[in-house]
Order: structure tokens, then C-alpha cells, then sequence
């Protein structure tokens, strides 16, 4: 008898101690829960990092995904998430045209990523 497991194609990565990241990340798990995407998502601090290859530090700096084994980081990975939720296409392919891309990399890489990790850096020293 052979036995056939089900390994999910698409898994996220996420900071779950950011508050914005959780609640965004919880409403991403509804939609694809409500379509039955094939999605599956991970708090990075339960999750093996070096079977993503990042470290801590890398992997608190960006949202990362990783698809039939490959890492897509950043801004790519939203797009990438947002083709497999069906309410979210409409955005992947808006953000997709060339200029829309660029400006909305720009804004990720240089205003809202280093943003949410100073947070992130805050809350971890208010623990310490």
C-alpha cells in the first residue's frame, strides 16, 4: 500500500510577534481557508530557519515565501500571495504593471519593511 502525504506548495513566513504583520497574516489564513488555497503559514519564531537558510535577523526583516522549494522575499512574495488568494489577483496583477511594481518595491523595501523592523526591535528590547 502506498501512501501519498500531502506537502503544502506554498508556505509563508511571518513575524507573528509584529502586531500588523499577525493581523494582516490573519486575514490572508481566512481568504485562503475560504478558497482552499493551498497555502500554509509560519511564524518564523517556531519555525526551523535554517531550513530556510535565514537567520533570525533576516528572516524578522521581510516577509518570505517559500514555493516548491524556492525563497521568494519581499515585495515578490506579496505578489506571489496574492496570486493564490482569489480576492487578492486583481492586486497582484495591478502591482505587477512595471511602474506600479517599482514604486510599490521602493515603498516596501525603503519605508514599510525597515519600519515594521524597528518595531519589531523596540518590542524586543522592552522584553529585555
Amino acid at each position: 500500500m502506498r501512501y501519498v502525504t500531502h506537502m503544502t506548495q506554498t508556505e509563508v513566513l511571518y513575524n507573528g510577534r509584529c502586531p500588523i504583520c499577525s493581523a494582516e497574516i490573519a486575514q490572508y489564513r481566512k481568504q485562503a481557508n475560504d478558497a482552499g488555497a493551498d497555502l500554509s503559514f509560519t511564524d518564523l519564531h517556531d519555525a526551523d530557519l535554517s531550513s530556510w537558510n535565514l537567520s533570525p535577523e533576516q528572516a524578522t526583516r521581510r516577509l518570505h515565501i517559500r514555493q516548491q522549494g524556492q525563497i521568494i522575499s519581499g515585495f515578490p512574495a506579496f505578489l506571489l500571495l496574492w496570486r493564490e488568494l482569489p480576492r487578492m489577483r486583481w492586486l497582484a496583477r495591478l502591482f505587477s504593471l512595471p511602474m506600479l511594481r517599482q514604486i510599490a518595491e521602493l515603498g516596501y523595501n525603503h519605508v514599510a519593511a525597515p519600519m515594521l523592523y524597528a518595531m519589531h526591535r523596540r518590542r524586543q528590547a522592552g522584553r529585555h
